[in-house]
């Protein structure tokens, strides 16, 4: 991948728990004028708008210089400030980075990681931080965290679903060190003591079942997946496989070239994979840029946790005709992020653009119904620990494939 200073990442409303978590940059006014870009330029913000915003600064900074009884700190002011600015937007997706996390930052995009091992989300209905899924043989696994567990406080701190972010750099720390949580599970408060480990986020995992199906899984889109994924396939390939299973539950998503890549293995080259309409309607076409590898029947897994990225190749795939997908409705994380860094070294992940599939079918908010919708049994505890005999979702794509 070309490691440039902006990325385009598809994440879901997941964070990945194991290294700090967003902060972003600070100046004298709270406010940066400029924002360095993937081409090296820099983009400068309007200076009547930065004026603005010190001047109303100033009147409260006069009040607290006047009355506040404790130590003042300047760059911890020049911090809140910028947070405040950038959660006024109300966007989930939209966060800082500081300059001391960015790097953290970018690793935990690329999919490297010492913690735990776990995604979460923000549950609205309980404003609770939620697992969506800890990392298959992470220390949060072991562990025995389940999905669907509220997080409510890390080694002694409560935390609401609002403050995910501090939650996040709580939680983070060396390896080696374990870190307490307190989980709320069916009505039942638990504590759960986790070892910070270094992680691998996502294998690209594959097998053969009955009737010469191959089955490929993966639980997000890191910087090596589409390589892995071509790698398991002809693997399979070479034990003689006549159909495919792609299995994308759980999966949240992550960076967009992967998707794209895995796409251009089935769609012929030049393929239109997913349009990105930014807020003046400009559109880029992202297209695949190889001959296909994969000619057989495909049939993806979906479910309720496939999110953005994951979106975007079901999405392309079923459009195209060359899969069908089983399970129930995605996520529907239809938005697109991109890294910017900012000429101190911190940076802003920012809500940029939206994508539609290549049919003009929008995802945000709306999710891709399957085309066979298939609910798992009722007394399934864990999503992510299915016997094959149970998994009703699998067991209909196996025989869709006979």
């Amino acid at each position: 991948m070309n490691k440039k200073s902006a990325y385009k990442v598809y994440r879901t409303v997941m964070i990945i728990i194991i290294t700090a978590f967003i902060t972003f940059l600070a100046t004298s006014a709270g406010i940066y004028a400029y924002i360095q870009k993937g081409d090296g330029k820099i983009l400068l913000l309007n200076t009547a708008e930065t004026q603005d915003i010190e001047t109303e600064l100033s009147k409260y900074r006069s009040i607290i210089d006047k009355y506040y009884l404790g130590e003042v700190k300047e760059e911890d002011l020049q911090e809140g400030a910028i947070k405040g600015y950038i959660e006024g937007l109300g966007d989930p997706y939209t966060e800082y980075i500081s300059k001391e996390e960015m790097q953290e930052y970018m690793e935990d995009t690329l999919g490297n990681y010492v913690g735990i091992g776990i995604y979460m989300i923000k549950d609205e209905k309980t404003n609770r931080v939620k697992v969506l899924s800890p990392i298959k043989n992470s220390p949060a696994e072991t562990a025995g965290l389940q999905p669907g567990d509220l997080i409510i406080a890390v080694n002694g701190k409560e935390y609401t679903g609002d403050e995910m972010t501090q939650m996040s750099n709580d939680i983070k720390g060396e390896e080696g060190t374990e870190v307490t949580l307190t989980i709320l599970r069916n009505n039942e408060n638990i504590e759960i003591k986790v070892k910070r480990e270094k992680i691998k986020v996502n294998p690209v995992e594959s097998k053969v079942l009955e009737n010469n199906i191959g089955y490929i899984a993966f639980t997000s889109f890191d910087e090596t997946t589409a390589e892995d994924f071509k790698s398991k396939f002809e693997e399979l390939q070479k034990q003689n496989i006549q159909s495919l299973i792609i299995d994308l539950r759980n999966n949240g998503g992550g960076l967009v070239d992967q998707a794209v890549d895995i796409a251009g293995y089935v769609l012929d080259k030049d393929s239109v994979v997913l349009y990105e309409v930014d807020k003046n309607k400009n559109e880029i076409e992202e297209k695949t840029t190889t001959d296909p590898i994969i000619n057989m029947p495909i049939i993806i897994l979906t479910n309720e946790n496939t999110a953005s990225a994951s979106e975007i190749l079901a999405g392309a795939l079923k459009d195209y005709g060359k899969a069908k997908t089983v399970g129930i409705k995605t996520y529907g994380k239809g938005v697109i992020q991109e890294i910017l860094s900012v000429k101190d070294g911190s940076g802003i992940k920012i809500t940029t653009s939206e994508y539609q599939t290549p049919n003009r079918n929008k995802i945000n908010k709306i999710g891709i119904e399957p085309n066979e919708k298939v609910e798992l049994p009722n007394d399934i505890t864990s999503i992510l620990n299915v016997s094959e005999d149970k998994d009703t979702q699998l067991q209909k794509a196996i025989e869709m494939l006979k």
